[in-house]
C-alpha cells in the first residue's frame, strides 16, 4: 500500500481516482475490520516509542495532514491516532495565524508545536498552508511563495536529521464528494457547527488549489520526507491507509523496550517481603 500511495514526480492529481482503494481489495466492512485489527499493533509501537524516550531515545514521529475541507482530517485524528495512549500524542490544528504569529517568520508557530522525543505529533494543516492558500489567494507575493518551497525542504531535512520520522499526507477528495459532505452538514442540525460558509467560496477555486497542491508536493517530496496522496472519498480507506503508514514507520524504527535501570530480582524479593496485601 505504501508504495502505491507515494507521490510521483509526474504527479497528476486529476488522474488519481479519489474513490479507489490502492493496496486493499476488501469492501467497507473488511476495511473497518482491518482498521480495528491494526489498533493493537499501533498502540504497542506507540508505547514502545514513548517508553524508549524515557531511556534517552530522541526519536519522534510527525504526521502532517493536508486536505481540502471535509476530506477527513478530523476522522483520522479520532479513529486512527485516537486509538493510542493520549499521553504519547500531540495534536495541533493550525488555524489562521494570530497577530503574534504574523509578527514572526512562517515557521515560528510550527516549531512551537513540534513533538518532543517519544511523541507522535499530528499537524491538522501545517506549514504547507503558507504555500497553498497563500499561492491561491495571493496572501504572499509569488516570489515569497517560491522561496518558501526551499525553506520548507531545508526545515524538513533539519527535522529528519534531529530524529523525526516525517509522514506527509494529502487526503485527496473529489469536488463531488466534498459537495455531498457539505450538503450532509447542512441537512443535519447536529452538524451545523461543522459547516463553514467560506468552504463554498474556496470550492470556486478548486482547480487553483489542486495546482497549488501539485506544485507543493512535487517541490518538497524527498526520500527523507515523503509525500503520500491518499484517495479520500471513502473515509474508511483513508483511515486504514494512514494507520498503515504510521505502523510501517514505527516498525522501521526497530523499537525495543528499554532495559530496567534497577535489579529486577532484588525488587522481586523486596516486593515479596513487603508484607502488604
Amino acid at each position: 500500500m505504501k508504495d502505491l500511495l507515494r507521490a510521483q514526480p509526474s504527479l497528476d492529481l486529476a488522474a488519481i481516482d479519489t474513490n479507489a482503494t490502492p493496496g486493499f481489495s476488501g469492501d467497507k466492512q473488511a476495511g473497518r475490520t482491518a482498521l480495528e485489527e491494526g489498533v493493537a499493533e499501533l498502540a504497542e509501537l506507540q508505547e514502545r516509542l514513548f517508553a524508549a524516550s524515557r531511556a534517552g531515545d530522541r526519536r519522534r514521529v510527525l504526521l502532517v495532514l493536508q486536505a481540502m475541507d471535509t476530506a477527513g482530517k478530523g476522522g483520522i485524528v479520532k479513529h486512527v491516532v485516537g486509538a493510542v495512549d493520549p499521553q504519547g500524542v500531540h495534536v495541533h490544528a493550525f488555524k489562521a495565524p494570530t497577530d503574534e504569529e504574523r509578527a514572526h517568520d512562517f515557521l515560528w508557530r510550527i516549531r512551537r508545536e513540534l513533538p518532543g522525543p517519544g511523541m507522535i505529533g499530528v499537524f491538522d494543516r501545517s506549514h504547507y498552508e503558507d504555500v497553498l492558500i497563500h499561492r491561491v489567494r495571493g496572501f504572499s507575493a509569488p516570489d515569497v511563495v517560491e522561496e518558501r518551497y526551499g525553506i520548507i525542504a531545508d526545515f524538513e531535512r533539519e527535522l529528519v536529521a534531529s530524529g523525526t520520522t516525517l509522514i506527509k499526507v494529502m487526503l485527496h477528495i473529489s469536488a463531488g464528494e466534498q459537495k455531498a459532505r457539505l450538503q450532509a452538514r447542512l441537512d443535519d442540525p447536529a452538524k451545523h457547527w461543522k459547516y463553514n460558509p467560506g468552504d463554498v467560496d474556496e470550492r470556486a477555486l478548486w482547480a487553483e488549489y489542486m495546482e497549488a497542491y501539485r506544485i507543493a508536493i512535487t517541490r518538497t517530496d524527498t526520500d527523507e520526507a515523503p509525500w503520500y496522496v491518499i484517495p479520500a472519498d471513502r473515509k474508511w480507506y483513508a483511515r486504514l491507509a494512514v494507520q498503515h503508514l504510521l505502523v510501517d514507520a514505527l516498525r522501521g524504527m526497530a523499537l525495543e523496550w528499554p532495559p530496567a535501570d534497577f535489579d529486577v530480582e532484588a525488587e522481586r524479593a523486596r516486593l515479596a517481603a513487603s508484607g502488604v496485601g
